[in-house]
């Protein structure tokens, strides 16, 4: 673990693997499976810059994302994704605290440690996914309530909340939800997991 991460914690929300993705029916292979994959190349990766939390009602993602070395919340009554993060936050040690989306197969240890870096010194901060439009990480400096407000064009509901943009590495900002998008993840290159699956 990069020691200058110990003082962050970042929660990713995941679905069931069963009912996530569903933009991904027409890719190779059993969508379900490719869904947990890239949930768990993305926990992996998360879990080499920083403690994580991951709120799931997935048993099967859980239990993987418990054995990677990150804690993990119930979200049995799932409420939406907002309110997922808000529960892992609970959960979150003190610290400077950040959500990140559960999508993000090309995602290198390094991508997030840079963001996370580059926070450290801003209240709140947001990274654009790939079109940008979305976000694909939130942070809030140690103090600062937490807030988010992921969903469809989520970018500009954050910086109005007081996000200041960060610069980020492609693989922290290609976010996968359908079979374009998972073929320009696979050309930043994958993790192991997704990677066997293509």
């Amino acid at each position: 673990m990069d020691e200058f991460c110990t003082g962050w914690t970042v929660v990713i929300p995941v679905k069931p693997a069963a009912h996530g993705k569903s933009r991904l029916a027409g890719a190779p292979g059993d969508r379900a499976a490719l869904a947990r994959a890239i949930a768990l190349d993305t926990i992996d990766a998360a879990r080499h810059a920083c403690a994580v939390v991951v709120v799931t009602a997935d048993p099967g993602i859980a239990s993987a994302a418990r054995q990677l070395g990150a804690r993990v919340v119930d979200e049995s009554a799932p409420a939406g994704l907002n309110a997922a993060i808000a529960r892992g936050m609970d959960a979150a040690a003190p610290g400077h605290h950040a959500a990140m989306l559960g999508d993000l197969p090309a995602l290198r240890p390094a991508d997030l440690t840079a963001a996370l870096r580059s926070a450290q010194g801003l209240e709140r901060a947001v990274v654009a996914d790939a079109e940008g439009t979305g976000s694909t990480l939130v942070t809030a400096r140690e103090g600062v309530p937490w807030a988010s407000a992921f969903g469809p064009d989520s970018y500009a509901r954050h910086r109005a909340l007081g996000c200041v943009p960060l610069d980020a590495a492609p693989g922290l900002q290609r976010d996968v939800d359908t079979v374009e998008q998972l073929a320009a993840a696979s050309a930043l290159g994958l993790g192991p997991r997704t990677s066997a699956l293509r």
